[in-house]
């Protein structure tokens, strides 16, 4: 049995531009006491043919953690477009939040993200330079793929 209860998770600020941070407001309950910190991460996949342009955009250290509901907000910078294969810039992507324990991942929540030009003729047009402040990013955040793990607990 998990100690960790993810409850629920909302996307602020969604759609927005490419360049705009992501904003979690993460809320969990905690069943059993725990002792160590949880660890809570973000990862922006850049392209679906390498994990190699996956980017680690944030991760962060939460605790001490106490029995009962909690709840916090965790802003991350959005990806960097440079690290992201040109074909792969525009279009479906995922964006995974992570939280683990002592280095194990317990649970997985993905979204899907569509990044493309809303003007028809950049649509129709692409710059060789991406225009960031005109890409919108929207993240599908109310069908999100939720998975969980065995780990071994305190």
């Amino acid at each position: 049995m998990s100690h960790i209860r993810l409850t629920q998770v909302l996307l602020h600020n969604n759609p927005s531009t490419f360049n705009t941070p992501f904003i979690f407001d993460i809320s969990f309950e905690c069943v059993s006491p725990i002792k160590e910190d949880l660890e809570w991460k973000v990862v922006y996949v850049g392209s679906a043919d390498s994990e190699k342009n996956d980017q680690v955009l944030d991760s962060i250290l939460l605790g001490p953690v106490s029995i009962g509901q909690n709840q916090f907000v965790f802003e991350v910078d959005p990806p960097d477009h440079n690290k992201i294969p040109k074909d792969d810039l525009l279009g479906v992507t995922v964006v995974f939040l992570f939280c683990a324990y002592k280095g194990e991942d317990f649970i997985r929540v993905g979204y899907y993200v569509s990044n493309e030009y809303v003007e028809q003729e950049l649509k129709d047009n692409p710059p060789e330079t991406p225009i960031l402040s005109k890409i919108v990013r929207n993240v599908l955040d109310d069908k999100p793929v939720v998975t969980g793990f065995p780990i071994q607990w305190d």
